[in-house]
């Protein structure tokens, strides 16, 4: 076992297993977010996977994750509107796990990859998860709102 898949390991077990509990229990307020997260969680750890195990077919599983994971949690945002209004999610924990977390998997991972193609889905993926996860974060912080309701003076006039 080498330190990639010790790493992998640890952000399954240490990360990804409490997400999984707060998907499967609590109010939908806290599932929503833990679904965000646990995505970004498995992405991360499939990219130290795909290192640890030199296999570059795991980088493709994890550039698509860090497309679904964020437009999943925006359908989910869209068809549980009415819970969320309800009781919006008020934590930002998720926005900053992924913002610190992504540049402590990714910036290693391009080091090692060395200069080229490889470093450069990387980078992008690491752009996806944080960009990805900021859109769901505040999707889901504005989930129950309607189309004025947030908007300027401007806005509202038009709408």
């Amino acid at each position: 076992m080498n330190g990639w898949l010790a790493a992998a390991a640890a952000l399954l077990a240490c990360g990804v297993g409490p997400t999984l509990w707060g998907v499967a229990t609590g109010p939908v307020r806290r599932r929503v977010v833990a679904q965000n997260t646990a995505t970004l969680l498995v992405c991360l750890a499939t990219l130290l996977l795909a290192q640890g195990y030199d296999r570059s077919s795991y980088v493709d599983v994890a550039l698509v994750l860090a497309v679904l994971g964020p437009a999943g949690t925006l359908v989910y945002a869209r068809l549980l509107a009415e819970d969320l209004k309800a009781a919006p999610p008020t934590g930002r924990a998720g926005t900053w796990a992924a913002v610190a977390l992504t540049p402590l998997v990714v910036v290693p991972l391009c080091v090692a990859a060395g200069p080229g193609r490889a470093a450069l889905k990387l980078l992008a993926i690491g752009a996806l998860l944080v960009a990805g996860n900021m859109v769901a974060a505040r999707a889901l912080r504005g989930a129950g709102r309607t189309d004025c309701e947030g908007a300027g003076p401007a806005e509202a006039a038009r709408g």
